[in-house]
């Protein structure tokens, strides 16, 4: 088999070449690149290399942005947004060290937030995510009512088990508001298939506004209630919000600003009756 010599390269032909490779980073950047290796005098590996390394970090950047896109994760709750003053019984560092490593995730490790409605349980969660598709992980956020309802439209369908195979992708599932599910509701059973599903395989992220004790107004029948909390807490990351709703403070804060600019308001047009108030 005998080499192409090098004169006889068709240099032209490379957007060809690199379309067909599918490197369209490369297609982009080679012309100034190699512009640049030839007034520098870069060896050929150099500019082969700094091509390459262009072409894999734009890939990266495109699967995030995909994975990113999938994960439906809420905008703007990320950890730098996230006031840990708030919630004293949540440890910066702790947060920060699951944001920052893997091996929870690796290990199917679970997370489960419990926490009175409106401490920003949603918004810890959805930032924990945000860090995980970072790290190239793939996440799904989902209010846990909307996942039964799928799950049991899939159920109906005879589509449970390939329903449960299909969010296997997932390396993070996020479960949001999980109190909120009623067994009254058509095979609530649903939810525990997938946490036996992912068992010491995939990592679940769980929010609850209620306790373990109340859970039994989830689950069909007490025995699938203990099954399902020993699965969840075997290998598992707890921690508890205790703290005043964000919601509630941030309402009252609203109201007192709404009050003080009133009576700042009737002052000026007591004190300057003539005076436009506006």
């Amino acid at each position: 088999m005998s080499n192409t010599p090098t004169s006889t390269v068709d240099t032209a032909r490379l957007p060809v070449l690199l379309s067909q490779l599918r490197l369209p980073t490369v297609a982009l950047l080679w012309p100034a690149l190699t512009e640049t290796a030839d007034r520098e005098s870069w060896p050929a590996a150099k500019t082969l290399a700094a091509l390459m390394e262009h072409e894999v970090a734009e890939r990266a950047r495109r699967r995030t942005a995909r994975h990113l896109l999938e994960a439906r994760l809420p905008a703007g709750k990320t950890l730098d947004l996230f006031d840990f003053a708030a919630v004293s019984s949540i440890s910066k560092a702790r947060i920060t060290a699951l944001a920052e490593g893997d091996s929870w995730l690796d290990q199917g490790t679970n997370i489960l937030l419990f926490g009175p409605p409106g401490v920003g349980k949603s918004h810890l969660a959805a930032a924990l995510g945000h860090a995980m598709v970072a790290a190239r992980y793939r996440v799904l956020f989902t209010r846990t009512t909307d996942l039964v309802q799928q799950l049991q439209a899939a159920r109906q369908e005879l589509k449970l088990a390939t329903a449960i195979e299909k969010l296997d992708k997932y390396h993070l599932l996020v479960l949001d508001d999980l109190s909120y599910v009623r067994k009254s509701q058509a095979e609530t059973s649903v939810i525990f298939e997938l946490i036996s599903a992912r068992y010491e395989r995939r990592s679940l992220l769980i929010t609850a506004n209620q306790p373990f004790g109340a859970w039994d107004s989830i689950f069909p029948d007490p025995a699938m209630t203990v099954a399902a909390i020993d699965r969840l807490v075997h290998h598992s990351i707890i921690l508890e919000m205790n703290a005043e709703s964000y919601r509630r403070k941030s309402a009252e804060i609203k109201l007192r600003r709404k009050l003080t600019g009133s009576a700042v308001k009737a002052t000026l047009a007591e004190t300057s009756p003539t005076a436009e108030v506006s």
